[in-house]
Formats: structure tokens, C-alpha cells, sequence
């Protein structure tokens, strides 16, 4: 079965344009007009996810126009001539595999960004091109920002470039941060780090992990490159359900508490969703008990909000130490927090992990979370980026302590820590894992 669908990509690629993707795969070019693109140019995908939904707009709708001033559609076929924004997925992947053609003329330096971080090279290989002091001559396919020569991944492993005029077909795999890519069915990269652009500047063994999820983009410079069967076919990560809504139901009916037990008394529901109300506190959780499980919600916080997600509580106490862990939900940018512990940040299992920071919406936006709690591991995906993920039967305490009383429960409640301030939450809904 394997052999065979080998060999049908490569048939499927070989054919010219087609109507349908191969099994498995979704088309990301309908090859009529850029329905499901948007532009952006080099750009760390942090700083327009973390956009409010006004000036999202604006960069949005200033990029379409740029786009259909640069490119074009023929004959099923994407084409620039090397000018404006980069042509860039709508939607936003996590681990993928990519097929595609393109077609390059003399001079063009192009290449495939992979959640929106350069880059699997592509350019004109001969001398004339004048690119040889930078390597050129070893072929495209190579990861050519991962840094200096020598870093695995940067350099092709072959020079497996078609003549100018022919198609060339790319075949990229992705994994976590693990790229392998084949051209015109060549291996040029063997599951290389795919290194973070955004934060070149630290040593590569300190450098903070590329987005969890991005847009695929076509980067355009040097002269024309004509781009047609683009397909996709998206793989589940290990660490989440992401994308996948069967199983999950709601814990919320967008009209009362119902199902909901605790601090009742402190929580109110406005616009169909779920308020601490403020100057009130204490644990709002389910009837329900849960073991392992995936949550998915959104949140909105109030200027220098704090809240918390209790996780497998046991009903009384405080849910951070007699619960297996207490999520923050915390206004991390915020004045008051400036001296705050790391492991107190918004994400963290309060006490004992930090989490990554950098991916909270202003406060007054909606924020989607999502949480994954297997044994003792627990993993926080927070609009797109896994801010957390960590056993932490291995963490430690304020106090120095390994563990403390919650961490062993292989069940509990999930709730909500109120800290009396208003936070929200909509869209509840969870799966038994």
C-alpha cells in the first residue's frame, strides 16, 4: 500500500496540473483566483497573531490589495514576477505534509516559508546567477536560514535541480520542528531542525522553538517563479487534538450554570459566557470528574485580570495544590505583574512551570486556549503556540519541593480559581481521553 501510494504522487506530480489532490491531501490553490491567501512579507508570526481584531483587519485587507496587484493566475498556475508581499495560507498549520510544482527563470532567489519561518531555499544553482558565494551551486531544497554552513539542515544533501523551464517538485514533510524535504524525488533534507529565525540572535542550542502553528508562504524576489499543485495533507501532533473537534462536548449552555458547582455565587453568565464577578473569588467547577482530557475554551481578561483553570480538583481547597494544578489566566502585561515569579505567568502551572510568554492578546480580546491534561503532563496551547508542555511530576515548587498533595490525582473537577477580578470564558467544551 505504501508502494503504491509513492508511486501515485509521483504519476499524480509528473501528470501536469489536475483536477483533485492525491488521497489524503487537500488542494491550498483552487487554480482559478487566491481564494484562501492572504500577504505578508518576513515577519515573526507572533506579531500579527497577537493583533486586535481591528488592526488585524487593516493588515489584512492592505494585503489583498497588495496581492492582486502582484499576482496572477494562469492556466492554473500561480504567478509573480518577484514584487510584493509573499502569497500566504490563511489558515495556519501545525504539522503538515506539502507537495507542490514550481518554476523558476534565470536570477530568481525564491523559496517556501514553513509556519512562517525561512525558509526551504529556492534559486538559480548556475554561476551566472551569481548567488555561488552563498552556495547556491549546492542546489535548492536546503534550509539556508538555519545559519552558518555546516548546520545541519542549511546545505542540500544533492544538487537535484531541474534545468530552467522545467517543473520541479517539492515533497516537505514537518514534524514538531523536524523538516525533511525531497526534490523531484531526490532527499535533500533528512529530519533537520527547522531553527527559529525570530530568535537568531541567541546561540542555537538557546533558542526558543518555532511557532507550533503558521502560515505556509511563497516568498517571491529575484524574477518570476510560477507555482501550481499545491497540496497538503495535515498530521495529527503528538501532543494534541488539534483541529479535531469529534469527541469534545460543550460544559457550558451559554444560558445558566447548570452542571457547574462551587462559588455558584460568585459567577454570573453575560453574552453567553461564563464572569467572576468582581471583588468575588473561589472555585467554580464542573459536576462532572474528569482523568485525562482536552479542554477548549476562550477567555477575555480585563486590564490586569487574574484568574485560573483548575485542573482535576477535588472539590475543596485550594485547586493550585490540592488539585493536580492550577493553569494561571493572568494579565501577564500588565504593570502589577512586572516582578512576578516566572512560574506565576499567564499559562504556567502556577508554582512549578513557566510558561512561554509573548502570545496573550490586550487585555479585552478573546483569547482560545486549549488544555491538555495525560497523567501527570500537562500541555497549554494558547491562540495557536504551545506555551506549555511539561511532566510535572519532575517540577519543583516555590518551596523547593518536588511535588505537592494534587499532582498525584488521576481525576477531579475542572473549574475555575476566581481571584475577583472579571475574567470571562466562552465556548467550553472538552474530551475524555
Amino acid at each position: 500500500m505504501k508502494l503504491f501510494r509513492k508511486i501515485l504522487i509521483i504519476l499524480t506530480l509528473q501528470i501536469g496540473v489536475i483536477a483533485s489532490p492525491p488521497p489524503g491531501f487537500k488542494s491550498l490553490f483552487n487554480g482559478k483566483d487566491l481564494t484562501g491567501w492572504w500577504g505578508l512579507k518576513t515577519e515573526d508570526p507572533s506579531s500579527f497573531k497577537s493583533l486586535s481584531q481591528e488592526e488585524f483587519q487593516r493588515k489584512w485587507t492592505h494585503s489583498l490589495i497588495d496581492i492582486r496587484k502582484t499576482w496572477l493566475v494562469e492556466n492554473g498556475e500561480l504567478v509573480n514576477e518577484g514584487k510584493g508581499l509573499y502569497l500566504s495560507t490563511e489558515k495556519n498549520f501545525a504539522d503538515f505534509e506539502l507537495m507542490l510544482e514550481y518554476k523558476t527563470i534565470a536570477g530568481a532567489d525564491s523559496g517556501i516559508y514553513l509556519r512562517g519561518v525561512p525558509q526551504v531555499q529556492i534559486w538559480d544553482t548556475t554561476e551566472s546567477g551569481g548567488k555561488w558565494e552563498l552556495g547556491s551551486q549546492m542546489g535548492s531544497g536546503g534550509l539556508w536560514n538555519n545559519g552558518p554552513p555546516g548546520t545541519p539542515g542549511r546545505d542540500p544533501l544533492v544538487h537535484a535541480d531541474k534545468p530552467f523551464g522545467e517543473w520541479n517538485q517539492f515533497h516537505i514533510t514537518m514534524r514538531a520542528n523536524l523538516v525533511t524535504v525531497r526534490l523531484n524525488n531526490q532527499l535533500v533534507v533528512d529530519q533537520a531542525p527547522l531553527n527559529n529565525y525570530w530568535d537568531r540572535k541567541a546561540p542555537l542550542n538557546e533558542r526558543k522553538p518555532i511557532p507550533f502553528r503558521g502560515p505556509i508562504q511563497l516568498q517571491t524576489h529575484g524574477g518570476e517563479i510560477r507555482w501550481r499543485n499545491i497540496f497538503i495533507k495535515e498530521l495529527k501532533p503528538n501532543c494534541c487534538e488539534i483541529d479535531d473537534e469529534s469527541g469534545y462536548f460543550s460544559l457550558f449552555n451559554g444560558m445558566n450554570l447548570e452542571g457547574w458547582t462551587g462559588s455558584v455565587e460568585s459567577y454570573e453568565v453575560v453574552d453567553k459566557a461564563i464572569r467572576c464577578k468582581r471583588g468575588k473569588g473561589g472555585t467554580l467547577f464542573t459536576k462532572e470528574s474528569f482523568e485525562d482530557f482536552s479542554a477548549k475554551l476562550e477567555f477575555k481578561l480585563p486590564s490586569g485580570g487574574n484568574n485560573g483553570i483548575a485542573i482535576r480538583y477535588p472539590g475543596n481547597g485550594n485547586p493550585a495544590y490540592d488539585g493536580m494544578c492550577e493553569l494561571q489566566v493572568l494579565d501577564s502585561a500588565h504593570p502589577r505583574y512586572a516582578k512576578l515569579d516566572p512560574r506565576q505567568h499567564h499559562g504556567s502551572a502556577y508554582g512549578m512551570v513557566p510558561a512561554r510568554r509573548g502570545f496573550l492578546k490586550d487585555a479585552g480580546q478573546w483569547n482560545q486556549q486549549e488544555v491538555i491534561a495525560r497523567g501527570s503532563s500537562v500541555t497549554v496551547i494558547l491562540n495557536e503556540e504551545v506555551i506549555l508542555d511539561s511532566d510535572l511530576s519532575k517540577a519543583k515548587d516555590f518551596l523547593g519541593n518536588k511535588s505537592h498533595p494534587g499532582l498525584s490525582r488521576r481525576g477531579g473537577h475542572f473549574g475555575f480559581a476566581g481571584h475577583k477580578d472579571p475574567v470571562s470564558y466562552r465556548n467550553i467544551r472538552i474530551k475524555r481521553l
